[in-house]
């Protein structure tokens, strides 16, 4: 994920990742379908570009295709946004770790759902 400082993204929904079992084929489909432009990171993972909102293909885990796509969200005080989930009383599944271009953690929601959060600071 690439991502600027921008107080604007901060605690929006900036990104969406699908799990996928064959990156090729999902850039192919993608890409013919709606005009999706990829930037890849490696064999297990391509970030793609729609013209407004960036997401990825990761095929270093599992589908998803039931629980839909993973939701992440921007927030630049990635500490302060993993201590509001606790204290409203969402459950980190994944704690803070890195990847090339910041930090994220994942949670699930009062109803079950999973989401991350993500930071390009520190």
């Amino acid at each position: 994920m690439s991502h600027t400082a921008n107080p604007d993204a901060e605690r929006r929904i900036d990104n969406i990742e699908f799990n996928v079992a064959d990156i090729a084929r999902s850039k192919r489909f993608y890409a013919e379908v709606f005009g999706w432009r990829f930037t890849d990171y490696g064999p297990a993972y391509t970030e793609f570009n729609d013209g407004r909102l960036k997401g990825g293909f990761a095929a270093d885990a599992p589908v998803r295709a039931p629980g839909g796509a993973l939701v992440i969200v921007y927030c630049a005080d990635l500490a302060d946004a993993e201590h509001r989930v606790v204290a409203a009383g969402g459950e980190v599944l994944q704690p803070a770790f890195a990847f090339p271009g910041g930090r994220r953690f994942h949670f699930r929601d009062l109803d079950g759902y999973e989401l991350a959060v993500w930071s390009d600071v520190g």
